[in-house]
């Protein structure tokens, strides 16, 4: 497998890890000391703006937040431009989580992962993740939802699609690491898990859904020198926005379907 199809199956969606550990903590499924560590996955996580503090602070505290929300208050949401869903009215929530394409409404709160881009003076660079914490409009929007049966029906119909143009745009031939990482997906040997209370179909639909969405965001890449063409990119763009819409669907369906 080449390194960008691995990263492939290695890469996740911040918001989606912490709605889908949280929803599983406050199901009674997983301990809370657990809970920050496995959002995190070995970054420094911070929270900003939590109510009753006045700096940043751990991902703990941010949590205490949610402790006593039922794991269905608990949503991720994926907007884009042109696609708010799930988005729960205009706010500066909403403008967060469609700037960064992710957030987390949660009860009366909404979060918003913002990485930052630290330097030493010897020139080493790190990253941490600041959760930002913005309180929700009274009057909010009801939560849109999917199953995770009609997210992956809708999954497989775009990818089948998707892939027919781009296999006719001969897409190994100017991005051969676009090529693996569509291989990938197929394979069942990825390690994108969701943690304990989700049903089998919901786990095989976020496995496969965060796979494409690593592959999503190498196709958004341009194609180097002139191997590609403005008309085809426009059929590859044309091909793959279908795909990218059900692919946020399916991670969203996934992460908020209910506990078992």
């Amino acid at each position: 497998m080449s390194p960008a199809a691995h990263a492939a199956t290695m890469t996740a969606r911040r918001s989606a890890r912490f709605v889908s550990w949280v929803r599983a903590w406050r199901a009674g499924l997983v301990p809370y000391d657990d809970v920050a560590d496995e959002i995190a996955a070995g970054e420094e996580h911070l929270a900003a703006d939590v109510p009753g503090t006045w700096t940043d602070v751990p991902l703990t505290g941010a949590l205490a937040v949610l402790s006593k929300l039922h794991p269905d208050d608990v949503r991720l949401v994926l907007p884009a431009p042109g696609d708010p869903r799930g988005l729960p009215g205009p706010g500066p929530f909403s403008g967060a989580a469609l700037a960064a394409g992710e957030g987390v409404v949660a009860g009366e709160h909404g979060l918003v992962p913002e990485v930052r881009t630290h330097t030493s003076g010897s020139g080493d660079t790190w990253e941490t993740v600041l959760w930002r914490v913005f309180p929700l409009p009274a009057a909010r929007r009801p939560p849109e939802f999917v199953s995770a049966a009609e997210a992956e029906a809708e999954l497989s119909t775009a990818l089948m699609s998707a892939t027919t143009t781009l296999t006719k745009l001969d897409v190994a031939q100017w991005r051969p690491e676009l090529a693996g990482a569509l291989a990938a997906i197929r394979k069942p040997d990825n390690t994108a898990e969701l943690p304990p209370g989700y049903d089998p179909r919901s786990r095989r639909l976020y496995a496969r859904a965060s796979v494409l969405d690593r592959v999503l965001a190498l196709a958004e890449l341009s194609a180097p020198g002139g191997a590609v063409n403005g008309y085809e990119a426009q059929q590859r763009d044309a091909a793959l926005r279908p795909l990218t819409a059900a692919c946020r669907r399916a991670l969203v369906a996934a992460c908020n379907a209910p506990m078992i």
